[in-house]
């Protein structure tokens, strides 16, 4: 019964022993638990970031904020009177003409100050957390983001697929 054939190509080698093979597992576990645990720095490190540069976006946010205030109202009450007199005295228009003179440049910064606060808004989304959490299956993007072991981008593929939410106001709104 223990006679080796000469076509058989396993015939010479040893047979492979448990205990070998137990460690050989065990080793492959291993592998897989320090490529898990860095994988969730990598993760750790991007929600990080993510956290950071929507608390920079806030604050520039609030910032310009501030700075539409402050054009729309001192801008107004303060500059207006000094042009108003320069406009109707130096230069003969009408009261009215001067008057609206300032509220239109006054009015331009107001607008430019809320464009751009409104941009750094966009950005306390955490958009490139909530597409990780999305290729993991975690949020409201998860129908839309591709899967984790696809080469496929996950920006690209949850912007062509959705679209975004808007309230009664037009406004942009992230679901729950």
């Amino acid at each position: 019964m223990n006679e080796t054939r000469e076509d058989d190509p396993d015939s010479g080698k040893p047979e492979a022993d448990l205990g070998e093979a137990i460690r050989d597992v065990g080793k492959a576990a291993r592998e897989g638990l320090q490529e898990a645990g860095g994988a969730a720095k990598a993760f750790r490190a991007l929600l990080a970031a993510d956290v950071s540069l929507a608390r920079s976006a806030f604050g520039r946010a609030m910032a310009l904020t501030g700075v539409a205030i402050v054009f729309g109202a001192s801008c107004w009450l303060l500059l207006m009177a000094t042009l108003i007199v320069f406009l109707s005295r130096q230069l003969g228009l009408p009261w009215a003409v001067s008057l609206l003179i300032c509220a239109l440049l006054s009015g331009a910064v107001t607008l430019w100050a809320a464009w751009r606060a409104d941009y750094y808004f966009d950005h306390t989304r955490m958009q490139a957390t909530r597409r990780q959490l999305a290729r993991l299956g975690i949020g409201e993007l998860a129908d839309v983001a591709p899967d984790p072991g696809s080469s496929e981008s996950a920006r690209d593929t949850v912007n062509q697929r959705t679209t975004p939410e808007r309230n009664a106001d037009g406004n942009r709104i992230t679901p729950p």
